[in-house]
């Protein structure tokens, strides 16, 4: 994968980064992968618990570096990110998929594993679930206008997750040499979808059309969870009904595992209006 010259080696030798004009707290380098050690550091994180605050107080000055802020979870059951089984040499460049042609032909393959069975009930079924779009796919939803600061969004949804004591477990402040937010991910070699797609820079290149329509960042990543902040979310149920298509092909267990039976139940509580998106693969 194409990157930026990471500047987190220099924290090796300067744990304050202050030679990167930073002021960082103790914290740990990760560098381990599923083979061993990376050449490099992949990612920051702070030592201490994170709170309410950090992602403007350390973040907004690591992305002037190029470090840019996501949250990650140390604590839960596989532990932090040196046991993540990360991957990055097995990472393409997000820059290289086109987002539509991605979700087309992962909605289409959900489309034809499902209709192996042609049993009726099946199909209605599966007819149900989709509605109200049907089984072809319905092509990308139009972005509305922003109503907020993509950056300023995320550090508000960082500051609630850690406000509210979600489901985080133990939460530190990371930082990661990326292009953009879409990309940490796949920057990292981050694997949470490795039972979905193996290649995590096929779904940033969806994350970077977000970027672009919702003003979407990434702001945690566990083991295999995503949360995304989005500072243009959809106004109406049509288009949220729109965008829970894309996320019903982007990540299925949303709704197959999830909480909402069909994609018109899941965008009208999950997406309309929603500033958080949260991704979960089995």
């Amino acid at each position: 994968m194409a990157t930026l010259p990471n500047p987190l080696p220099k924290l090796a030798a300067d744990p304050s980064g202050r030679a990167l004009g930073l002021e960082l707290p103790p914290g740990s380098l990760i560098d381990a992968t599923d083979e061993g050690p990376w050449h490099e550091p992949l990612l920051w994180h702070a030592g201490r618990t994170a709170s309410s605050g950090n992602w403007m107080r350390l973040g907004m000055p690591g992305a002037r570096v190029g470090l840019l802020p996501v949250l990650v979870d140390v604590g839960g059951e596989a532990g932090g990110p040196q046991e993540w089984l990360l991957t990055p040499g097995g990472m393409s460049y997000p820059g290289d998929h086109d987002a539509e042609e991605v979700l087309a032909e992962l909605w289409d393959e959900y489309v034809a594993d499902a209709s192996e069975d042609d049993e009726d009930d099946a199909l209605d079924d599966l007819d149900e679930m989709l509605a109200p779009h049907g089984s072809d796919w319905p092509g990308l939803a139009e972005g509305p206008r922003l109503e907020a600061d993509p950056d300023s969004r995320a550090a508000e949804v960082a500051d609630r997750l850690l406000d509210d004591g979600s489901w985080f477990k133990e939460p530190r402040l990371a930082l990661v040499p990326a292009r953009r937010s879409a990309d940490l991910p796949a920057a990292i070699g981050w694997t949470g979808p490795v039972n979905y797609e193996n290649d995590t820079a096929v779904l940033c290149s969806v994350l970077r059309s977000w970027e672009d329509r919702f003003g979407i960042r990434v702001v945690a990543l566990t083991y295999d969870r995503l949360v995304l902040s989005v500072a243009a979310p959809p106004t109406t149920q049509a288009e949220a009904e729109a965008v829970a298509a894309e996320h019903f092909a982007f990540c299925p267990d949303n709704i197959t595992q999830g909480y909402r039976e069909t994609l018109r139940e899941y965008a009208e509580h999950e997406v309309l209006g929603q500033r958080v998106w949260s991704f979960w693969w089995d």
